[in-house]
């Protein structure tokens, strides 16, 4: 190429020259962008993903917390059926199997209520403790991304 074709071809915006200049500094600054934000995303990943396992961590605790206190009710309960059944064989007037009843379901129904209450206080806390940790990471994760 001669020295005056190589002076258009550098003249010429799409050809090269001072103007490629521009467009590989551009993409260059682009990219140098690219890698920032897929290094926070990273970042924010391992700290949500760390987040997710201590929830659940947690949540299994509790699950296991809760499932021990279901055995533990189911052994109260047979426990209370089979004295029922014990005076209720050691009763010799139809009457008294009457009262034995009537006074073995109203503490049936005090006991249910009661771990009723006891099992939906253990969800409640067991859904809060599980929460807090992403909720925490979350709000982290979302204050960095800022």
């Amino acid at each position: 190429m001669s020295e005056v074709n190589t002076n258009e071809a550098n003249a010429h915006p799409k050809a090269g020259g001072t103007s490629f200049g521009i467009f590989a500094g551009l993409a260059e600054q682009n990219i140098n962008q690219a890698k920032e934000a897929i290094e926070k995303m990273t970042i924010a990943s391992g700290a949500i993903n760390y987040a997710l396992r201590e929830a659940y961590a947690v949540n299994t605790k509790g699950a296991a917390d809760y499932a021990a206190k279901v055995v533990e009710f189911s052994g109260a309960n047979i426990h209370s059926a089979f004295d029922f059944l014990s005076h209720l064989l050691g009763t010799k007037v139809p009457s008294e199997i009457l009262q034995l009843s009537a006074a073995q379901g109203f503490k049936n129904f005090q006991a249910t209520a009661a771990q009723s209450r006891e099992l939906w206080e253990l969800t409640r806390k067991v859904a809060n403790e599980t929460a807090d940790p992403i909720k925490k990471s979350f709000a982290s994760v979302l204050q960095k991304a800022a």
